[in-house]
């Protein structure tokens, strides 16, 4: 499956698509896991995981309160009432039952980038699994927009491509991808650097884990404000987080939840990836190729002049 090289940006009127790989080139943004996808870091390999039953808590619990809104105006009137509970069945109703059928699904195993060998595991259904050169993974950061008389809305996506390395795969089994929802734009620009970077420059590059380890519980949350009050203030944290995280969002509960379901977080059971896990000596540690090293040479002398003009 082709796709435009790396660096090349595709804009229309409603749309744009920023091509970020094959070869996995600097995007000049800064590393940031904005939906906690690290799971698992260390020196030899990266898990990324695509589960975050705590956003769609986030996403569904403001209109469970603007339904709750309505229905406290709308309680003394019974005709209105019957209409307001049919809307409230399927425009609440539904998410929440899908949202409750998935805490009951297993977690989806991490794809896991081993930096040494330069090759990623990328597990499938049935017990299967694929082992994907780094260099011929695809990426691009989607984003679309509508407009509509509540205005303009603009929603985009990380799109992670892998192809079989099988050359006998049936066609229904070539190529997989995976869409991060994270907004588009340079916001996947900066998730996709997570992994770029884990895996060009190092563990030190890459952001620390999500703290998955510690478990479902309230001090995790006390913590998270203390921290944040360090940065903004008391004040603002408890409006931001205390007021619209708890009350907007619901933030404990998603963590909670969240925490839950990834405590710990699932891992490779397969013993042939166990073993490929393991660290090797540096000499064995697979190089970049020559291609890769003259596209990223190419790409930082780009972000470098555009600094100095920036500047200038």
């Amino acid at each position: 499956m082709s796709t435009p090289p790396a660096g090349t940006t595709k804009k229309r009127m409603l749309s744009r698509h920023d091509y970020l790989a094959p070869l996995p080139i600097p995007t000049g943004r800064k590393p940031s896991d904005v939906l906690n996808t690290i799971w698992r870091k260390n020196e030899v390999f990266l898990d990324i995981g695509n589960y975050s039953i705590g956003s769609a808590v986030m996403v569904l619990w403001p209109m469970v309160m603007l339904f709750a809104f309505m229905g406290y105006l709308f309680r003394n009137d019974h005709d209105e009432m019957h209409i307001f509970a049919i809307m409230t069945t399927f425009i609440i109703g539904v998410p929440a039952f899908f949202l409750i059928q998935g805490l009951f699904r297993e977690v989806p195993l991490p794809m896991r980038f081993n930096r040494q060998r330069r090759e990623v595991c990328v597990p499938r259904d049935d017990g299967e699994y694929w082992i994907v050169p780094w260099e011929t993974v695809t990426a691009a950061a989607t984003q679309h927009s509508s407009v509509s008389q509540a205005g303009k809305a603009t929603m985009g996506l990380l799109i992670i491509g892998f192809e079989n390395p099988d050359p006998l795969a049936k066609e229904d089994q070539k190529h997989f991808s995976l869409g991060f929802n994270c907004g588009g734009g340079t916001t996947a620009m900066a998730l996709w650097e997570c992994m770029r970077s884990y895996m060009e420059i190092g563990p030190e590059a890459a952001p620390e884990a999500a703290a998955l380890n510690s478990g479902a519980n309230l001090r995790y949350y006390i913590d998270y404000m203390k921290d944040k009050a360090k940065e903004h203030g008391w004040f603002l944290t408890l409006l931001w987080e205390g007021v619209f995280g708890v009350f907007i969002f619901n933030a404990p509960l998603a963590t909670y939840l969240q925490r839950k379901k990834l405590y710990p977080p699932p891992d490779l059971p397969y013993p042939d990836i166990i073993e490929w896990s393991k660290p090797l000596p540096p000499e064995q540690w697979a190089k970049r190729s020559p291609e890769l090293e003259e596209a990223i040479a190419k790409r930082e002398a780009e972000l470098s002049a555009q600094a100095e003009r920036e500047l200038a």
